[in-house]
């Protein structure tokens, strides 16, 4: 029997295709973004930048298409992901390895299971403290929070609630 040979950071980054990211030792395409996923990811960057800092203290990196490097073979590049200025004071070049405060995921179709179950736990892992999932198309967002080891439903937006 054969081993099963993962996939690394290294190998991801030094991979000839776009749009890639490295979930679960396997370097996986990302879907093409469509109109309503593209809007609500600028929706939500735009609603987000009141907390988006200048140069002194507090505030946010909130960072779009962000590849962050968990572990040798998680390397997933999230919709948005944010980081307290105090924890993260700038952005490296490349994945950043330091887990976000927040990730937004907005589910597209056919990678449920990534953004609804693979992603969570990941997060879960590494005690990022917020998760957000949209799904552009019913117009909704949940956002949990990370209570001891388990995600909690604090809110669940539908349309135009805020």
């Amino acid at each position: 029997m054969e081993a099963i040979q993962l996939s690394t950071v290294h190998d991801l980054l030094t991979s000839p295709e776009e749009r890639v990211e490295l979930i679960g030792g396997e370097i996986v395409r990302r879907p093409m973004t469509r109109a309503r996923h593209a809007q609500a990811q600028g929706q939500v960057r735009d609603d987000l930048g009141c907390f988006v800092g200048g140069s002194g203290p507090g505030g946010w990196w909130i960072l779009t298409e962000i590849s962050v490097a968990y572990e040798p073979h998680e390397c997933p590049s999230h919709d948005l992901a944010g980081w307290r200025r105090e924890r993260l004071p700038r952005p490296p070049d490349g994945p950043i390895e330091l887990p976000p405060d927040w990730v937004c995921e907005i589910v597209s179709p056919g990678h449920e299971k990534r953004d609804t179950l693979q992603i969570p736990l990941l997060l879960r892992r590494h005690r990022v403290p917020y998760y957000w999932i949209i799904w552009p198309e019913d117009r909704t967002l949940v956002a949990h929070s990370l209570d001891g080891d388990e995600w909690r439903v604090i809110a669940t937006l539908k349309g135009q609630e805020r």
